[in-house]
């Protein structure tokens, strides 16, 4: 009997190990956005449970990627990894990924995502990303300031005049003539190659070309983008001078010193539900059209990771942006959801109509180009906002900081023609 008990034990079928997946993930808005990536992994693991998969906070995007290429570097990749979308060509150049045409039966799935925020990672007809946290840069506006400033509360300005216009109206000073409240901040840290984006498209020019290999910071429009933006500050005084901060502007905006910022729709979110004051949400001014850049981070696969991990990672992406889960994780942070589906779950219906703020930043998808992408993308940024800094600042005029800035991208791209 026991013999046959034993016996019986070994050809019971063995249960299959579970595939690991490491995931690192950047964090560049406000809210509880650690909580929220825990609570779905761990609702995809209870559906999935041959999949284990272990999400990594790695900083900000600028951190994450360091972290996920040094990995790589020393033999420990993770299999998968949110990063900006903009790093595709950096990725590519260093063998990191793989594109995911050959991991999916069905390349049908691809074109459930907007267009717009495709557009990055597809690069010589091949997919090397999938859209998660993507955003466009909003305008937000503090209804109340307005009201007070004898403005219309519900009507945001359309173009750059109008911007400083009521810019001007909407500083105020204490009795002592010192600013209590700028009329507008555009953060000039962090992610100041975006908002120069921003408003070099709202001018009519683009900033890159689809190869990855050009930029054009010293065209006439780029220049005047960068004049204005400095304008701002030194000319119409409705912005301060010096350094605006990406990581505070969304405090200044919430405590009152600035009734107008320019900021990720991915803190809409938070701004919600810290905010004391009325607000709006508006899709930028325009000066020869609307426009700005996508930005955010998407999914890629390592090269690194076995055929098992690189199927399961695929599996795990399809689960995170499926329809249901993009409009949650809309609602949860205020990032775009990624597909047209996600807007037209009864979820996201409910939240868009008690709340339209949150679909500016998609409708805004209609003015949007593709974030600046290029080669060796980090120091090229660190180009760009190198000589934003040193703009608003007054260390040097907007045209010269700008060529410096081309001279040095033109070296570091001469090798990608």
């Amino acid at each position: 009997m026991l013999m046959g008990a034993v016996a019986a034990l070994f050809l019971m079928p063995r249960q299959a190990a579970a595939v690991d997946l490491t995931m690192y993930y950047p964090v560049a808005v406000g809210g509880p956005v650690t909580k929220i990536i825990d609570d779905m992994v761990g609702r995809f693991e209870k559906e999935n449970a041959d999949i284990k998969v272990t999400a990594v906070y790695a900083g900000n995007y600028t951190d994450t990627m360091t972290k996920a290429m040094t990995a790589m570097k020393g033999g420990q990749p993770p299999q998968l990894s949110v990063l900006l979308s903009t790093d595709v060509f950096t990725l590519i150049d260093e063998n990191a990924i793989v594109p995911l045409d050959g991991l999916v039966a069905d390349k049908a799935w691809f074109k459930d995502y907007y267009p717009a925020f495709m557009a990055n990672g597809q690069i010589d007809g091949k997919t090397w990303s999938i859209p998660f946290q993507r955003s466009t840069i909003v305008l937000y506006w503090n209804k109340d300031a307005f009201k007070e400033a004898g403005l219309d509360p519900d009507k945001a300005p359309a173009s750059w005049d109008e911007m400083v216009a009521m810019g001007k109206k909407l500083v105020k000073k204490d009795a002592g003539g010192n600013v209590v409240r700028w009329g507008v901040e555009i953060p000039t840290t962090g992610y100041a190659y975006w908002m120069l984006q921003a408003l070099a498209i709202e001018n009519g020019q683009k900033l890159m070309n689809d190869a990855g290999n050009e930029v054009y910071l010293t065209a006439p429009k780029t220049v005047a983008a960068l004049d204005y933006w400095v304008d701002l500050s030194r000319k119409d005084a409705v912005m301060p001078t010096g350094t605006v901060d990406w990581a505070t502007l969304r405090t200044d905006f919430l405590e009152g010193k600035t009734a107008m910022m320019w900021h990720t729709t991915g803190n809409l979110t938070a701004v919600k539900d810290s905010a004391k004051f009325n607000f709006g949400v508006a899709i930028l001014p325009a000066k020869e059209q609307r426009g700005s850049p996508t930005g955010g981070g998407s999914f890629y696969v390592f090269k690194g990771a076995s055929p098992e991990q690189q199927k399961a990672a695929v599996k795990f992406i399809q689960w995170m942006t499926t329809p249901e889960r993009a409009a949650e994780w809309s609602i949860k942070t205020g990032y775009v959801a990624v597909s047209p589906a996600a807007y037209k779950t009864p979820a996201m219906e409910k939240y868009a109509k008690d709340f339209p703020a949150a679909t500016v930043a998609r409708d805004q998808l209609d003015h949007a180009v593709p974030e600046l992408s290029v080669h060796e993308n980090g120091r090229i940024y660190k180009f760009v906002n190198d000589a934003v800094q040193s703009a608003v600042t007054g260390a040097q005029k907007p045209q010269e900081a700008l060529a410096a800035a081309q001279a040095q991208a033109d070296r570091v791209l001469k090798a990608y023609k």
